[in-house]
């Protein structure tokens, strides 16, 4: 979630020197310092949690039941561990935001930046590659790159190149992060003179909205008439999966996506005056409350709605904790009634 490292660098730095970047007169920041203190660890440690159990429950049901997994679940799996990398660097920024110093050194602050940035990239692509792989096998089904007999090639040339793809997407970030000794700050240092800042902003915005959702609402919306005009009874809900998916992309990242292109304005000259900037600050803290809880929401959304995916949980949960779950039965037969059903598209039930 590069979006949010973007802004947040940006707005710690400017507060530890209590001004404006660039040619921003001082404004004092104070009442926001103070909030952020509170408000950003609690957020990200209540994120961290609810995140790192969710996505490993998810990893657990993969690992230990889909001995032959489609495209769709080495999506999943790959989103998955974007999460993961993405959640692992919350607890650092956590303990950033508390004491507002960076002690863990030059080498943990490229680290923390390059699992921030590649999470996030590597989130997004693969929920566009989930997105166009449903699309090929339901729209275009007998020419589709996913079919069985080419899925294994596939998947592994695709993964690698969405993984490429997010490592060439963070790298700005990852190079241009910098440990400043004297203030204790690990942050995003752009050379002065060039159009790299300038350039990340449009990038967080082409990469981390305008493009995923462009597809999402394409795709679908090719995807859902041909789900109507199927005789199944489980097509209504694939259609409400769909609209979830776009739906919920759309709310928990448009409004931070607003705020970066605010951001971006203002780092051009406008809304250059003291009420826009710590308007704009406080507004990030919030709009960041709403896209963070998106890498929580990703298990449910990808794998928990789906019937499918829900037995398999049910019978991990059985296992561990028999006492507690033991009621609830997902025997060996069903679960291979529904892995061997070609019919419906995978993972949308």
């Amino acid at each position: 979630m590069a979006t949010v490292l973007q802004s947040r660098t940006t707005s710690e730095n400017d507060s530890a020197n209590d001004t404006i970047p660039d040619k921003y007169s001082p404004c004092n920041n104070t009442n926001i310092k103070a909030f952020s203190r509170v408000f950003l660890p609690t957020l990200y440690s209540i994120v961290f949690i609810v995140g790192f159990i969710g996505n490993c429950l998810v990893v657990c049901v993969l690992v230990k039941f889909q001995k032959k997994s489609n495209m769709s679940d080495v999506c999943l799996f790959n989103l998955v561990l974007s999460d993961l990398l993405f959640l692992l660097s919350l607890p650092f920024w956590a303990h950033y935001a508390l004491t507002s110093q960076w002690i863990f050194g030059s080498f943990m602050c490229c680290t923390v930046m390059a699992f921030y940035t590649l999470g996030f990239y590597g989130s997004i692509f693969f929920m566009i590659l989930m997105t166009i792989e449903r699309y090929s096998v339901i729209v275009h089904t007998q020419t589709s790159l996913f079919s069985k007999h080419r899925s294994v090639r596939a998947s592994i040339a695709l993964v690698l190149f969405m993984w490429t793809l997010s490592l060439g997407a963070s790298l700005p970030n990852i190079i241009f992060s910098q440990v400043n000794n004297k203030v204790w700050t690990c942050s995003l240092e752009y050379p002065k003179g060039t159009k790299w800042r300038s350039f990340s902003y449009m990038e967080l915005n082409i990469l981390g909205l305008i493009i995923p959702l462009s597809v999402m609402l394409f795709c679908y919306s090719r995807i859902i008439p041909i789900l109507m005009t199927m005789k199944s009874q489980k097509k209504h809900r694939a259609v409400r999966l769909m609209l979830v998916l776009v739906s919920v992309f759309f709310l928990f990242w448009t409004p931070y996506n607003i705020v970066i292109f605010l951001k971006f304005l203002q780092y051009l000259g406008y809304m250059h005056t003291c009420e826009w900037d710590n308007d704009l600050n406080m507004a990030m803290q919030w709009v960041e409350t709403i896209a963070f809880c998106h890498c929580c929401i990703n298990p449910i959304i990808y794998a928990f709605v789906g019937q499918r995916f829900r037995k398999l949980f049910l019978r991990i949960l059985k296992e561990w904790f028999p006492l507690c779950f033991g009621r609830f039965r997902t025997t060996e037969s069903e679960f291979s009634m529904r892995t061997n059903n070609t019919v419906r598209p995978p993972d949308i039930q």
